[in-house]
Order: C-alpha cells, then sequence, then structure tokens
C-alpha cells in the first residue's frame, strides 16, 4: 500500500491568482475549478470555474477577461484565458509534477489539495510554496496506511518559533530534559544554556503554546 500523503493547504489572496480574486471581488465562494491547454497553443491556459456570489463579475474587472457560459440555480461557471508561468499557487504545485486535485476560494482565501508520494516530496513543495506566498496554512495532512485507513499528520512550522525558541527545545531535547525519566532537569538544560532557569521556563513555555496551538489548531479545521 502507498505511504502518499494528501496535503490540503490555504492561500490569503494569493497574487496571480485570477479565480481568488474573482472570488474577493464579490465576496462569494469558487468550486469546480478546471482548465485545459490547446495542442495548437501550449503556451496558454484556459480555466472554469464555478462562482456562488449574489453580485455578478459582468461589470468587475479581475485583471482578465471573464466571460459567463453556464448559469446554474446558485451560482455562474465562468471561463477566462491566461498564459503560463504566471507563478500562481497551483503552478507553483505543478512544477513537482503534482496535480492539484482540488481547488476553491472563499472570498480572498485560496484552498488546494495535492497529493504528494513521500514527505521529501510535501516538504519541497511547501518550501516552495512559502518562499511564494508567506500566509500559506496547512490545514490538514492525510498519510495512507497498510491496512487502507488514513492517519492524520500534523505540519508545524518552525517559524512561528523564535531562533532562541528553537535553540532551548533542541538543547532540552538533546539533553534528556524531555524523556521519562528526565535525563537532565531544567537547572541542568538552563546552565548549558547559560540563562537561568525562570528565563529556561518562560522559553519552553512559550514555544510550547505554540506548537499545542498549531497541533489544536489543526485538530478543529
Amino acid at each position: 500500500m502507498s505511504s502518499g500523503i494528501r496535503a490540503e493547504v490555504k492561500i490569503d489572496d494569493p497574487a496571480d491568482c485570477i479565480v481568488t480574486r474573482a472570488s474577493a471581488a464579490v465576496d462569494g465562494r469558487t468550486h469546480s475549478v478546471s482548465k485545459s491547454t490547446n495542442p495548437t497553443a501550449p503556451e496558454r491556459v484556459t480555466e472554469e470555474f464555478v462562482l456562488e456570489a449574489e453580485e455578478s463579475l459582468d461589470s468587475i474587472d479581475v485583471d482578465a477577461e471573464v466571460s459567463a457560459i453556464f448559469e446554474y440555480g446558485s451560482g455562474r461557471a465562468y471561463r477566462f484565458e491566461r498564459e503560463l508561468g504566471r507563478g500562481c499557487p497551483c503552478e507553483t504545485v505543478e512544477r513537482f509534477d503534482s496535480p492539484v486535485v482540488d481547488v476553491r476560494t472563499q472570498g480572498s482565501s485560496l484552498y488546494l489539495a495535492f497529493h504528494a508520494t513521500g514527505m521529501g516530496e510535501l516538504q519541497s513543495i511547501i518550501g516552495e510554496l512559502q518562499e511564494r506566498h508567506s500566509n500559506l496554512d496547512v490545514q490538514r495532512l492525510l498519510q495512507s496506511q497498510q491496512e487502507g485507513t488514513e492517519q492524520h499528520l500534523v505540519f508545524v512550522d518552525r517559524s512561528r518559533l523564535t531562533a532562541r525558541q528553537r535553540e532551548v527545545l533542541e538543547t532540552a531535547h538533546r539533553m534528556g530534559y524531555f524523556e521519562h525519566p528526565k535525563g537532565a532537569n531544567a537547572g541542568e538544560v538552563a546552565a548549558e544554556l547559560e540563562i537561568s532557569g525562570a528565563t529556561f521556563s518562560e522559553h519552553v513555555a512559550a514555544a510550547q503554546t505554540k506548537l499545542l496551538d498549531a497541533i489544536l489548531d489543526y485538530g478543529t479545521a
């Protein structure tokens, strides 16, 4: 059984994403996003999406010629063309030969889902997305199991921690502070770091709070 990973991420107000721009312009939501490439003009892409909103895009500039092509009971399907290489989030993922399997928006927020073959590929894709979009939020990670069930993975962004907090956690972990029984007590780790016991406790508490916030926020997403 494959040990691949499904990742679901959120990016607020991504640059160069016409679908999100359209959704934000009318405070709506989009789904059923699809695209195709004409073999005779592979440098251009045609995209369609369904927009659920009270207002239409007829008189709104979203930096592209967007045309309504079909009307549903609660939304409209729109189509537009764009050039490849705009640097949009979907293209960033696809550079790793990983198709984006689900795209939707809510207002100015873009939600993407894709599969990675393993943790190495996942880290490469997430790293590239973070370089281009500082407000990336990993919403959910699922990993396949041998028996066919799914295991939740928690993705913790180390940038939430300050450099000093990372140093404190790494030193405490190396010295066995988090083991049971403890390999070192708080005073010994503080001495290694050349800080007071109170300062060590403050750094550990702050770092653990950030990590737990990430885990609990993930669990309720």
